[in-house]
């Protein structure tokens, strides 16, 4: 169950995708709650039912009710913003930027985990999402919070490598 399930489930033409996930899931040096949060978060944005599945049930290992709830807060909001604020960004009309977007993201202010943690899993969902506006604000905040380079390039490389097994998943799906 778990990464294991995954990365066996994978298509040989995934292997890479496998070794990655090993690699950055199974031997991340960030703290369990940063790491399962954002494992969750993204499979969740990844919207892969198999590795969705997979993830969330080991996550619940490592993570309280309140963290695993968060986390998925954190994967929605952004499906929400992250659209919004991309096209506006994209639109390239500062009148569309100066407009209030009038989204309710309450959830932001009280996520019920460290604010911290909330900010990190947001960054890795806007990665795969595509957001570069929320990227950047997110990773502003992270870095603020002291946060180094390292520490954020570990949230992108989990958002890339749970994006590419629910692709490859996605792909035999399709083609079975």
């Amino acid at each position: 169950m778990g990464l294991d399930a995954i990365t066996a489930g994978l298509p040989a033409y995934a292997r890479d995708v496998g070794l990655t996930l090993d690699s950055t899931i199974g031997a991340s040096p960030l703290e369990p709650q940063q790491l399962w949060g954002t494992a969750l978060a993204c499979a969740v944005a990844a919207r892969n039912p198999v590795v969705l599945r997979e993830i969330a049930a080991e996550a619940a290992t490592h993570l309280p009710p309140e963290a695993v709830e968060a986390a998925k807060a954190a994967a929605t909001i952004m499906a929400m913003t992250n659209v919004y604020y991309r096209a506006t960004h994209l639109l390239g009309d500062e009148a569309y930027r100066s407009l209030p977007a009038r989204l309710r993201m309450r959830i932001v202010a009280r996520p019920g985990v460290p604010k911290v943690d909330f900010e990190f899993w947001c960054l890795a969902v806007s990665a795969i999402n595509g957001c570069a506006v929320c990227l950047e604000s997110h990773e502003g905040k992270l870095r603020a919070a002291g946060l180094g380079p390292e520490q954020i390039q570990e949230g992108l490389r989990i958002a890339a490598a749970v994006q590419a097994a629910a692709v490859a998943y996605d792909a035999e799906a399709a083609l079975a």
